[in-house]
């Protein structure tokens, strides 16, 4: 298994971990990664398909359902382990869709080692009592995998937990609506998430 490791021209304000989405660790998620670094960032993806790339749904169900869950988690954790070992703080944390549901589990495993955690169309069921992190959610308006109860549900339960929560709906969009290689993809609403996303990371992050 391998990490996309890309490292900022200064020294980094922190440290960020983003989990890829189902389609792989691809071209749009290294080139967030480059993009995230240059705004001081030491930025870390683990591949979690070890250079398997997906370009449709059936080929990310494929490569989804041969994913081992132990392999997965415990690569997610080693690159939490060495962005907290190169930085000495908490990290940031940014995930899509599958990789939302992989972030929801890493607050939960490592409650303190996480300061802000973005999620992109991703929800999972947890309590998140013991986690130290904020947390900014995307999420479509129209979402055939992430449903409106489930999304509020996360919502008040993050609140409920104490966390600092805020969660956006973007008009007329669908999953997958900030990845500029999908059809999905809207340039307005990924404008407006990626500065709220900046926002967000440098007052909780760095």
């Amino acid at each position: 298994m391998s990490n996309f490791l890309v490292r900022p021209e200064t020294t980094p304000r922190g440290g960020i971990l983003v989990i890829h989405a189902w389609w792989g660790l691809n071209d749009f998620t290294k080139a967030f990664c480059k993009r995230i670094s240059k705004e001081g960032y030491l930025v870390l993806a683990p591949d979690l398909y070890d250079g398997g790339i997906a370009k449709d749904i059936r080929g990310a169900e494929k490569l989804r359902g041969k994913m081992k869950r132990e392999t997965a988690s415990r690569q997610i954790l080693d690159g939490l382990d060495h962005l907290k070992q190169a930085t000495g703080e908490p990290a940031g944390l940014i995930g899509f869709s599958l990789g939302a549901y992989w972030s929801l589990w890493l607050v939960e495993a490592r409650p303190g080692d996480i300061a802000a955690t973005v999620l992109f169309y991703g929800t999972r069921g947890g309590k998140y009592e013991k986690t130290k992190s904020a947390f900014l959610g995307h999420f479509a308006e129209n979402d055939p995998f992430v449903s409106e109860s489930g999304r509020k549900k996360l919502e008040k339960t993050l609140s409920s937990a104490g966390r600092e929560t805020t969660f956006h709906v973007y008009p007329e969009t669908h999953h997958w609506f900030f990845e500029k290689d999908r059809p999905e993809y809207r340039a307005e609403a990924a404008r407006l998430a990626w500065k709220r996303t900046l926002d967000f990371l440098r007052t909780w992050s760095g």
